[in-house]
């Protein structure tokens, strides 16, 4: 994944403070995901942030860029783009297993799945708005999953025909049933024993699976 959306942009003028910056993005993380799209406006992003809309506009340059940038620094909270580096002294299912981890305490969080079913209904409603959601979030993290497998291929780790397929198929592997239910309201979450073992034995098909 690329942290581009998170540096200040260049342009005229004075240099634009990276604490203001940050303190705008969390702001706007936590009022996305708790109040949605529409329900935030730049004004309380601005307040909760603790700084003027003028100063928000000259980080941002409109909502829809600090969406983004919100939403693709959410999956970064748990899942790190070195993630998805493959070190040559780590196996590749010590690098799944943190990878699954992260991505399963992401999407089972009260807060994405908030999100999610928002996104499901803007669908219908404004497209647009949930192509950028699709875009800034689980497009780029598939992509940085497509390239740790190509890693892992040109190392003989895996073999595997279409690392951006199997990308797909690790995470729904990952979200499961368990999601499903947990987005329709109908379970509870997984405790910590049982996510793990969960986790490991995704971890552990997919390897057997795409074994050299």
């Amino acid at each position: 994944m690329s942290d581009k959306l998170l540096q200040p942009t260049s342009g005229p003028g004075r240099p634009k403070d990276p604490a203001k910056r940050l303190a705008i993005l969390e702001a706007a993380k936590r009022l996305f995901m708790q109040k949605g799209y529409e329900g935030s406006s730049m004004d309380a992003i601005a307040a909760e942030a603790g700084v003027s809309k003028l100063t928000v506009y000259s980080h941002f340059t409109d909502k829809e860029t600090l969406f983004a940038c919100a939403v693709e620094s959410k999956c970064e909270e748990q899942l790190p783009p070195l993630y998805f580096e493959l070190k040559a002294e780590a196996s590749i299912e010590t690098a799944l297993l943190a990878i699954g981890r992260g991505f399963n305490g992401l999407v089972n969080s009260e807060e994405s799945l908030a999100m999610h079913r928002l996104m499901v209904a803007q669908g219908t409603q404004n497209p647009q708005l949930a192509r950028l959601f699709y875009n800034a979030g689980p497009q780029r993290v598939i992509q940085a999953m497509q390239h740790l497998l190509e890693q892992a291929n040109a190392r003989g780790l895996l073999k595997i025909g279409s690392p951006a397929s199997a990308a797909e198929h690790f995470f729904c592997l990952i979200k499961g049933g368990g999601n499903f239910r947990l987005l329709m309201g109908i379970s509870e979450p997984l405790d910590a024993t049982a996510a793990e073992a969960h986790v490991r034995e995704v971890v552990e098909l997919f390897v057997r699976a795409y074994q050299p």
